[in-house]
């Protein structure tokens, strides 16, 4: 087994290891990982697999922190609830049934660790008339602080907080009302928001044309919009409070390898994955930083471990026990799976591409181009040996696959904290650290440390003095090519975060979850140009997080916003 830092093992002994009645735990890291293996395993006898052999595979992938599986996935596999997806869409109808039938369905969702996402667009709006009663309408915004309250009384298996995604289209009459509800702190802290937009929008916008609000119970046009004030008055929410973030509904729905079984409507809560109602994704992540050598990636070890990640992914799919039973129906069709990536920032370090640089966006597109393909490759394999997903043939794959999607780029919020990489695709926060959930855990990055011991300009004083640090570049004592290679998310300018989304979305079946980081100084502008700019370069959604636009951050008084949503104490901006 890998060797786990004090920080690993305190997410471990906190949230993953099994907890007897009393809520001790009773299981070591490396018995979690040799639960998860044996248990995913068993899918191959099904199939006429090896199963000895597999599990000792994916013993050896997650326990060496090769990869790892979605939380639910190290939570549950092996144990009662065995229910093992962390993403899920829910409809949402204009009916009290439907309402409170998907409340029903979040609280098991949330229960077994999963995350919900919604669109609320088919509601209607506040005022409208309610035939059965005589009464009147409350409104999309109502029925989610419903769904809020819910989720706050459900810990996900008793370790994490719920975590939702509530998207209304930009042409519901409540749209105004939806876009300014977080400016107050208190109000949806269970909650990511999206604007939904499409091309009719983007097509107003361009012109300088008027749109049309939808009543969407009748489908009459109620009045029109300015498309230009609109932009404006979700960059100012987005300024304010982080939210909302845009989803560009056209570009998600070109892209929906399964158009005959219906459009998408609404994402998980971090953006990664665009979902059919009732859909459900398996997430895994692949820590990059472990697959370098010699200062070049070792091309042959990542093949392999993308081949054998997205078996893991297909079997939990086959072993996973779903809490709705149109869930077990709609997953069963699809078999969509997440495989992305963490320690990207990690991994560029080792190659000397500094993370602020045209390099680091052009090795991006390879790097994520290589593990989309080798992804489809062993599921068009996985196909051959068990079956393409059962709605291929009306799907956009032209070659039978085991599995409608096979890549997305999740936060990795807390798997990256056990692998003890850089999350995600996100540059680094900072050297050293204090992360502001589970009482506190002290991050420092091993690469900055070996580097500063190598060079010999390593010493107790200095990491002590760039603690909680936004920067290192006005740090005398560090030479100026370590510099480069250690920006924060601080450094990096807004258009650079949004070319290595955009480099990765060009390889990505799903998403991209990524938040570009501002500056507290940034205007409202600046957060409309990002908008545009991500409309530009065919991005699904964007998410824009400005220093100080919440009251509450995982860095405490940093300036800097973490990414961990729905694996954190709170939900925080997400995604792409």
């Amino acid at each position: 087994m890998g060797a786990l830092d004090s920080v690993a093992e305190t997410v471990l002994h906190r949230r993953y290891l099994q907890q007897d009645e009393e809520g001790t735990v009773i299981e070591t890291p490396d018995e979690m990982f040799h639960r998860v293996a044996s248990n995913l395993a068993k899918a191959e006898a099904q199939f006429g697999g090896d199963v000895e052999t597999t599990e000792e595979q994916f013993y050896q992938a997650i326990s060496n922190l090769d990869f790892l599986p979605n939380s639910p996935t190290l939570m549950n596999a092996g144990t009662e609830l065995q229910q093992l997806a962390a993403c899920f869409v829910l409809p949402v109808e204009d009916s009290i049934e439907s309402i409170f039938t998907a409340v029903k369905q979040t609280a098991l969702i949330h229960q077994s660790g999963g995350g919900t996402g919604f669109s609320f667009s088919k509601l209607r709006p506040e005022g409208d008339v309610v035939r059965k009663t005589g009464g009147v309408a409350s409104g999309p915004v109502s029925f989610m602080k419903i769904f809020d309250t819910a989720t706050e009384q459900i810990k996900q298996g008793g370790r994490r907080r719920g975590a939702n995604m509530s998207v209304l289209d930009v042409t519901h009459p409540d749209i105004e009302a939806f876009i300014s509800v977080k400016s107050d702190d208190d109000v949806l802290r269970n909650f990511n928001l999206s604007v939904a937009t499409d091309a009719e929008f983007w097509e107003a916008y361009a012109a300088g044309d008027a749109y049309d609000i939808v009543n969407p119970r009748t489908d009459a046009a109620v009045r029109q919009a300015n498309p230009d004030a609109m932009l404006d008055r979700i960059a100012e929410a987005a300024w304010t409070a982080g939210d909302p973030g845009m989803l560009f509904l056209d570009t998600i729905n070109e892209h929906n390898p399964t158009p005959h079984l219906g459009r998408i409507e609404a994402t998980n809560p971090c953006g990664e994955v665009p979902e059919l109602p009732y859909e459900a994704c398996v997430l895994g992540s692949i820590n990059l930083g472990q697959h370098t050598d010699a200062e070049e990636v070792d091309w042959e070890k990542l093949r392999e471990t993308v081949h054998l990640a997205v078996r893991f992914l297909d079997n939990a799919i086959e072993m996973s026990e779903f809490p709705v039973p149109e869930i077990e129906e709609m997953v069963a069709k699809t078999r969509r799976l997440g495989l992305g990536v963490m320690g990207f920032q990690d991994m560029l370090v080792d190659l000397e591409i500094p993370y602020f640089s045209r390099d680091a966006v052009e090795f991006a597109d390879e790097l994520m181009e290589f593990i989309q393909e080798e992804s489809w490759a062993a599921s068009r394999q996985l196909a051959d040996e068990r079956d393409p997903f059962p709605a291929w043939e009306d799907s956009i794959r032209e070659v039978p696959m085991r599995n409608a999607t096979t890549t997305t780029i999740a936060p990795t919020g807390t798997i990256s904290l056990i692998a003890g990489c850089s999350a995600s695709i996100e540059p680094i926060y900072n050297v050293t650290y204090t992360k502001q959930v589970m009482g506190g855990l002290e991050i420092v990055n091993d690469r900055f440390v070996d580097i500063a011991k190598d060079r010999g300009f390593y010493s107790e004083a200095l990491i002590e003095d760039l603690h909680g640090r936004t920067t290192i570049q006005d740090v005398e004592e560090i030479p100026n090519d370590v510099k480069l290679l250690f920006q924060t998310a601080h450094d990096i300018p807004a258009d650079h975060h949004l070319q290595i989304q955009g480099a990765f979305q060009e390889h990505v079946d799903n998403a991209v979850s990524k938040t570009v980081n501002l500056p507290e100084s940034a205007s409202v502008d600046d957060v409309k140009d990002i908008f545009l700019s991500a409309r530009d370069l065919d991005l699904k959604g964007i998410t824009v997080f400005r220093s100080g636009s919440k009251s509450e951050q995982v860095l405490g008084e940093s300036p800097l916003k973490e990414e961990c949503v729905g694996e954190c104490d709170y939900v925080a901006p997400r995604q792409g």
